[in-house]
């Protein structure tokens, strides 16, 4: 069950604590299977906030999921995404997908991009089945990645 749906806002420089915890939670269970944190667990929120645009579904401290953006020349980037583990699997991590791609419209581009974990298996799976494409694997930051994209 779903329940009700929690609107959208963009976050301010002080919602930079409750987005690091939700972030926190999100990626976790992740750390076993990649054997240390996942760079999203050690990003600076406060600059990512002014710098970036970050949505968020709830208020703090309960923010229960936050959406990165950041704009390149010929695209959008979700440079993250997470869900508090609490409200995982409840349709909110697509509906900050579907908004990803109404923002990107918005905005002008015709294309999103994302990347993520070659560990993170389930979540390469989630993608493809929303229509993602993979373009290529390899290493980037010291991590080893899926790159993506969704022509819209």
């Amino acid at each position: 069950m779903t329940g009700p749906a929690v609107p959208l806002r963009r976050a301010a420089a002080d919602d930079a604590p409750a987005v690091r915890a939700v972030v926190r939670a999100a990626y976790a269970r992740y750390v076993p299977r990649m054997g240390r944190e996942p760079m999203p667990m050690t990003a600076d929120y406060a600059r990512a906030v002014r710098e970036n645009q970050i949505w968020l579904a709830g208020e703090p401290p309960a923010i229960e999921a936050m959406l990165e953006l950041v704009p390149a020349a010929d695209h959008l980037l979700v440079a993250n995404i997470a869900v508090h583990p609490d409200r995982q699997g409840t349709g909110l991590g697509r509906r900050l997908l579907d908004f990803a791609e109404t923002e990107a419209k918005r905005q002008g581009f015709d294309e999103l991009r994302l990347y993520t974990h070659v560990t993170m298996t389930e979540n390469v799976a989630m993608y493809e089945h929303l229509g993602w494409q993979q373009t290529h694997r390899g290493g980037q930051d010291g991590f080893e990645r899926v790159f993506m994209r969704k022509l819209l």
